[in-house]
């Protein structure tokens, strides 16, 4: 009989094996590896990655995993299996939900190898990311596809590109957001995750990119760019908390390197609300459908410290998806309107 059961494949970034620097230092090695990370010749990466950042960044990153971790492991992780288990019990035995992470444990192709050992031939892969950018979503669908190249018999795939104005996830975070007293709060800021310029570059065809108001609407033109869907979001949950444009900032965190990154950086933007008097900040990091280093040490910890020294007084973090059943049906929504 011929299975009717459909697959999901959902897939985050990735994550140490343990906070141990050896482990890091294996995840570092194989993210920053990926041409479509850092998208530099092959040499010059591997120099770059085996020589330099690997090698010297594995230390301090073990310091903040370890910081991060928890009784039940790296937070990505242990959200991401509980998504896995709540969109399988929404979804019922017509589906099979797997986990897999880009990077590490668990592996795409031993994700698809479940599906595949139980004959499943009509797959979704939902990448775990709102906006689209070549170095997440591009990685994860690049992967999928050389790992199902080496199939003789190739199933029926599915990709979802991205989610990024979407109205049932901009009310999660607002309603997160109301769970502080927003009003309290001098400014608010959207702080999404960094790229460099070149990749914006790369993948603007109709040289659109960096000119004024490019990204405020989502257009045939810029409908890839990742700094447009990072506008959709702000835009969304902006619209869900009736925030007026002086009450908000789109930034962009966790840059890496001397080269030119998309701006304005959260960092810049600190300094520039410290300078304007702002003593409170409230933070959203829309970016991630899981709160990780990026948003419980960088954001919680790091800037909050930035900020301080800076005269501030307090920086407060939206918490992002995690374990939100909202969050769980949402997913489940999307495979259903997707397969």
């Amino acid at each position: 009989m011929i299975s009717t059961k459909k697959g999901v494949l959902l897939v985050n970034l990735g994550t140490p094996n343990s906070p141990s620097r050896k482990d890091v230092y294996v995840y570092l090695k194989q993210f920053l590896l990926d041409p479509r990370v850092i998208d530099i010749g092959w040499l010059p990466r591997n120099l770059l990655v085996r020589g330099i950042i690997a090698p010297f960044r594995s230390g301090d990153s073990a310091k903040l995993y370890k910081k991060l971790w928890t009784p039940e492991g790296s937070p990505i992780k242990v959200y991401g299996e509980q998504l896995k288990i709540g969109v399988q019990k929404i979804l019922g035995e017509d589906y099979q939900v797997e986990l897999a992470m880009r990077y590490q444990n668990p592996s795409i192709e031993s994700a698809l190898e479940n599906l595949f050992k139980n004959d499943i031939n009509d797959i979704l892969i939902f990448p775990l990311f709102p906006q689209y950018a070549s170095a997440s979503t591009g990685s994860v669908h690049e992967e999928v596809m050389r790992i199902v190249s080496k199939q003789q018999n190739i199933p029926d795939i599915k990709f979802i590109n991205s989610y990024c104005d979407n109205e049932d996830m901009a009310k999660i975070f607002a309603d997160n957001a109301r769970k502080y007293d927003i009003d309290s709060y001098d400014h608010i800021l959207f702080s999404y995750h960094g790229l460099p310029k070149r990749q914006i570059r790369k993948g603007d065809p109709y040289d659109y990119c960096f000119k004024e108001n490019c990204c405020n609407t989502l257009t045939k033109k810029n409908q890839f760019c990742y700094c447009a869907q990072c506008t959709a979001t702000t835009q969304a949950i902006a619209k869900e908390l009736n925030l007026k444009p002086d009450q908000y900032t789109q930034c962009y965190q966790s840059r890496l390197g001397s080269d030119p990154w998309i701006q304005p950086y959260t960092s810049d933007i600190l300094k520039e609300r410290s300078e304007k008097g702002d003593k409170k900040l409230l933070v959203f990091c829309p970016a991630f459908v899981a709160d990780c280093l990026e948003t419980t040490i960088e954001v919680s910890e790091e800037y909050m410290e930035e900020f301080e020294e800076m005269g501030g007084e307090h920086v407060q973090l939206v918490e992002s998806l995690n374990d939100n059943p909202k969050w769980f049906e949402l997913v489940a929504n999307m495979v259903r309107s997707h397969i």
